[in-house]
């Protein structure tokens, strides 16, 4: 039986426009800002010390304008390069100065220039880098580093010569359309997926090192037997002194060597006290940190197994933070954005972050470690489809990610799966992750039970098997997971709550949430799910994670908004409805600062604008809200009208704000925006792609509304030539796929031929083979 294809709908790139040769750097146009996005420029790009658990003097920060060009694929490195970028933020971000999408059939090349005066071992670092990233010095390759979300490092001595020296970097991202773990950045943004991050997008930096030096250490604490286990791996066996909590000790590297802590004090949320650490080894120093801290299963009086902090049973209160921002992406604007996740989430009275399919860079973690937040930390699940190399993948970035955090306090729990995404060996890799690091606490399969509305997605044999909780997740109100015996219960998600903030949208149409509120009754809603996880605690619930505290994108669920500039129930509010679950919400609380929600009936403050068009206000950016107004109350004429007004005041060259809410308005080939679509699809390809879906939604499908309909394919013609190629491609599509299901071969093979000859490039290589095979075989 042929395989029956389901697919013909194409996946659609962001929308970015082309940037001509940069000549001065420039944030580019985006929907919203932060607060942090005009500090950004070239001379301070993320200036910090990148890694705070392993500091040296002897520096140097390589963040800054680099020069970049795109090419396809198989192109060697160009001669000349197309403008500038900033690094460290992706090339997709409104912050690098480019904001252009990075397709799976190009390279993006990095270059720029450094001064070696001969002296010492150089090391080049990359804090991260999506995908694939292939690092020459002087025209020869120093190495090739393969996942977008873990460090790597090259001795690049013998590479350099005295005076300038010259680094490329060479990059391929094929994101959800590659092998590798890729988190929630798709090429197709929408829902729960976002904009996808490419390129360098953490600090790069080099460091001079003696020829012995300390490669990296291992900090195991244990509270138990008042001691810390310290492990300072190098090339060498050799003597090395390490200094800590009022001792000096001697010992050798690659070798455990034991401190005893005397008078211990405990790393808590509380009070996250971090100890000290200075390393030596021959003419290199290191200064590092650890905190004391114990996290365990235990029983409580009752004899019900709870998540237990230093031996005491302690309620982890968290929130999903998926660490999106709307001018950098993945990449933080400056150090202060970063640190005040963790101060806002922390101010709103949790004690917990599930950092959700995303590794942060060091200084994320060392806020977390010195603001006392406990942290969940997510692996970056394998690509979905589980395609050929993915398995791998996932296991060698998994395997960097606990080498990589090991050393980090606050990090408690390893998350393994997420809702079944790229699920298989669930029990082998369980069981390798608390044997890799038994210091830890394992979720193996957050979600492993995904309820909606009450209603179960899927069931799933031999759940949470080797883990030390069970997980559910449950939209959008908490339930109580699965008890097993010796596992403690955590509901894994839940909320999800979406409330519109007017002005403070990335899109300005969606407000995507699993349920919707206002944004007066949204404080009443959270309110009562807290109580709730009141009564679920009492019968053994031992933890919780609330979707979100931040809005991403199209999702409006956060209890911030996506700018971080709006909080929708005060702090105040928050921290009195947490106290009941965290009896820390109302200690060492930082200081921030975010507007409150205005909580005005929508309908009336869009009743009150409508007033105002009806008296004659029709400027371009009044037009604009009022469009999203409109959205927010549901009304659809509202929306299509003042919609439309406001399409009329815009004129070419589209800002990337304007394409977006064209895009968002074009849903049929009679909509006003359709014919600027055409247009772009002449020289775009992501134009052109939302285009054929226009054309297929709109005009094609009507006429195979199922699988077993029979069109007049002539008809369908002649209501598609007027669209040009895009038509013309889906039109095609559309047939074979159609026709190739229903095993019609004689109209099959002369549409297939047409759609090989004519659009080849365009059609993914496994559909290639299969349409070949089918025209060869009939």
């Amino acid at each position: 039986m042929k395989e029956f294809i389901k697919r013909i709908i194409i996946t659609v790139l962001p929308v970015m426009p082309l940037l001509a040769t940069a000549q001065q750097y420039k944030v580019q146009p985006l929907p919203i800002q932060t607060r942090w996005t005009k500090e950004v420029a070239p001379a301070n790009a993320l200036p910090e010390y990148p890694r705070p658990q392993l500091k040296r003097k002897d520096w140097q920060n390589l963040n800054g304008l680099w020069n970049y060009a795109i090419t396809k694929k198989d192109v060697a490195q160009p001669a000349n390069f197309q403008g500038q970028i900033l690094v460290p933020y992706p090339i997709e971000s409104a912050l690098s100065g480019v904001r252009k999408v990075l397709h799976p059939n190009e390279n993006l090349w990095y270059k720029r220039t450094f001064t070696y005066n001969g002296k010492g071992k150089t090391l080049l670092h990359f804090g991260a880098v999506d995908f694939e990233a292939t690092v020459l010095i002087n025209g020869k390759e120093a190495g090739k580093h393969t996942g977008g979300y873990t460090e790597f490092t090259y001795d690049i001595t013998s590479l350099l010569k005295n005076g300038e020296n010259e680094i490329v970097v060479k990059v391929w991202d094929p994101s959800d359309q590659g092998y590798g773990p890729h988190g929630k950045q798709v090429l197709n943004p929408q829902s729960i997926y976002y904009t996808p991050t490419s390129g360098i997008w953490q600090t790069v930096w080099l460091e001079r090192v003696p020829d012995i030096y300390v490669e990296r250490l291992t900090i195991t604490p244990d509270i138990d037997e008042k001691v810390v286990n310290i492990v300072v791996h190098s090339l060498l066996n050799a003597a090395v002194t390490l200094t800590a909590a009022g001792k000096t000790v001697e010992g050798k590297t690659n070798s455990n060597i034991v401190i005893p802590i005397t008078n211990m004090r405990l790393w808590s949320v509380s009070d996250p006290y971090l100890y000290d650490l200075n390393v030596k080894l021959g003419s290199d120093e290191v200064k590092s940190y650890f905190g004391m801290r114990k996290i365990s299963i235990t029983k409580d009086e009752q004899g019900v197994d709870r998540i237990a902090l230093n031996n005491q049973p302690y309620f982890n209160l968290g929130t999903l933070d998926q660490g999106f921002w709307p001018d950098g992406l993945y990449t933080a604007p400056t150090d202060a954005a970063l640190k005040f996740d963790i101060e806002a989430i922390k101010a709103m009275g949790f004690n917990t972050i599930r950092k959700h399919i995303k590794i942060e860079p060091a200084r994320w973690y060392y806020y977390a470690d010195k603001l006392g937040m406990l942290v969940w930390q997510d692996f970056v699940n394998p690509n979905q489809g589980l395609p050929e190399g993915a398995k791998p993948a996932f296991e060698k970035q998994a395997a960097e990610e606990l080498v990589q955090l090991h050393n980090n306090p606050s990090i408690i729990c390893w998350v393994l799966f997420n809702e079944k995404w790229g699920q298989y060996d669930q029990q082998r890799l369980t069981e390798w992750v608390k044997k890799t690091d038994p210091s830890r606490i394992v979720n193996g399969h957050t979600g492993e039970l995904l309820y909606v509305n009450e209603q179960l997605r899927s069931p799933s044999p031999n759940t949470y098997v080797s883990a030390d909780m069970t997980d559910v997740h449950a939209y959008p109100d908490p339930m109580m997971p699965i008890k097993q015996p010796g596992k403690a219960q955590v509901v894994g998600e839940f909320g999800g709550i979406g409330v519109f903030i007017p002005d403070h949208q990335w899109l300005t149409g969606s407000a995507w949430g699993y349920i919707q509120e206002k944004p007066a009754a949204l404080a009443g809603k959270y309110r009562i799910m807290n109580q709730h996880l009141q009564l679920l605690k009492k019968e053994g619930l031992s933890g919780s994670i609330y979707t979100q505290p931040f809005d991403v994108e199209g999702e409006q669920n956060g209890l911030m908004t996506y700018d971080r500039e709006v909080v929708k129930v005060p702090f105040s509010e928050l921290r009195k409805i947490h106290s009941q679950l965290n009896p820390d919400a109302n200690t060492n609380v930082p200081v921030v600062t975010a507007k409150d929600a205005d909580l005005t009936e929508p309908a009336q403050v869009y009743a009150d604008a409508i007033q105002q068009y009806i008296n004659g206000k029709h400027d371009a950016a009044f037009l604009k809200r009022l469009t999203m107004l409109a959205g927010q109350t549901n009304d659809l004429a509202g929306k299509a009208r003042f919609g439309n007004d406001y399409l009329a005041t815009l004129k070419a060259p589209y800002s990337v704000e304007d394409i977006v809410f064209i895009d968002g308005m074009t849903k049929k080939v009679s909509d006003k925006g359709f014919a600027s679509l055409l247009a772009r699809a002449k020289t775009d390809r992501t134009a052109y792609v939302k285009a054929m879906n226009t054309i297929f939604t709109d005009v094609i499908q009507p006429y195979v509304p199922t699988p077993d309909a029979k069109p007049n394919w002539n008809e369908v013609e002649s209501k598609i030539k007027d669209f040009g190629s895009p038509g013309e491609e889906i039109y095609l599509r559309a047939k074979v796929i159609h026709t190739y299901n229903q095993q019609d071969w004689n109209t099959y093979k002369p549409a297939a031929k047409a759609y090989l000859d004519k659009y080849s490039t365009n059609i993914k290589e496994n559909e290639k083979a299969m349409f070949q095979k089918a025209i060869q075989e009939h």
